[in-house]
């Protein structure tokens, strides 16, 4: 049963902006840098790719028409950011598209003047990106998934999901937000669970290399479930951990559908997908003439629940008809 609803995200303005045919762009070639965290040609990275292309079709572009778009992507390694934000700035592009966070902050280290659009930010003004949501002020602009403020949201539903758990693994990888961020998310994560009287187990990861050794972690701790926290790299490595929780038959709750689309028991956050569709939006406006500095950073309005019952069914357990009942999809 689906019962999804279109994210709503405010600034009306950018909503109502007007669409401009391809047959009236002017006949000089856009130059986008594409900075992403995964492997191009991974199935999950294009995923997003393709969502920023269908925006940039609404908005009257086409890749290799009226609009070039060189991409870099890190594979994984956020460390690699830096390096591959600096060829993107050397080709001096009309703009860069900077895939969330890290990779926004590494651009604006090598140029404080060319456009950058972040279609998946955490917390923007935490993080230094933009000086507030309604006027950024530089030369950063995007959306945000509002990462440290869900976070106490998805544990309360890995225990309505799971009544009877009382340990919870936290999967997080300490360099995928500034400082301040995390120590919020972690912050509100634990108090969330005093209140749930569940213990969180934090477990760090800095690279996938250490996957395997987390969730054995977890199994040698004893953990009844694993909540996923917010990370770029974690969202690009996403397969391989739903299959390290399915052979370690742990129940998972992420934030984006993503997870639960391959396997993970819950999803809960916006929708990743249309937040890169939407940017295509910021890129009309900054082509056509817009400052980043004066377009509002977007804040998802709506939120969508999706519930793998057929990840349940295979756990062996029953997931209460109330939490079904208000999830956007189940998958059967």
């Amino acid at each position: 049963m689906k019962r999804r609803e279109f994210i709503t995200l405010l600034g009306g303005a950018l909503v109502t902006w007007p669409s401009y045919a391809g047959a009236e762009r002017a006949s000089k070639v856009a130059r986008i840098g594409f900075l992403v965290t995964g492997t191009l040609t991974s199935a999950e990275q294009q995923t997003t790719l393709n969502a920023f292309r269908q925006g940039l079709r609404e908005r009257g572009y086409v890749e290799g028409q009226n609009i070039a778009i060189e991409y870099r992507a890190a594979d994984g390694r956020i460390e690699r950011f830096p390096n591959l934000a600096r060829e993107l700035v050397d080709l001096n592009p009309d703009l860069i598209v900077a895939s969330n966070t890290p990779a926004a902050r590494a651009a604006k280290e090598m140029s404080t003047t060319i456009p950058i659009v972040v279609p998946v930010m955490g917390d923007p003004v935490g993080d230094g990106l933009v000086t507030s949501l309604a006027r950024p002020g530089g030369n950063i602009t995007g959306m945000t998934f509002l990462g440290p403020e869900l976070a106490s949201k998805r544990l309360e539903l890995l225990k309505q999901a799971l009544p009877a758990i009382s340990r919870i693994a936290a999967l997080w990888h300490p360099g995928a937000y500034g400082e301040s961020t995390m120590t919020d998310m972690m912050g509100k994560m634990e108090a969330a669970a005093a209140t749930l009287l569940v213990r969180l187990q934090p477990v760090e990861v800095r690279s996938s290399a250490e996957f395997d050794d987390a969730f054995l972690a977890m199994a040698r701790e004893r953990a009844d479930a694993v909540i996923i926290l917010p990370s770029p790299m974690l969202f690009s490595e996403r397969r391989r951990i739903v299959d390290l929780a399915t052979r370690h038959r742990m129940p998972s709750i992420a934030m984006a559908r993503e997870f639960a689309e391959l396997g993970g028991l819950m999803a809960y956050g916006a929708d990743l997908r249309d937040l890169f569709r939407r940017a295509g939006t910021y890129v009309d406006k900054i082509l056509e003439g817009t400052k980043p500095a004066d377009l509002p950073v977007q804040q998802p309005t709506k939120f969508e629940l999706v519930i793998n019952l057929k990840t349940a069914k295979a756990l062996g357990f029953t997931v209460p008809d109330t939490l079904l009942v208000a999830a956007d999809e189940v998958i059967e």
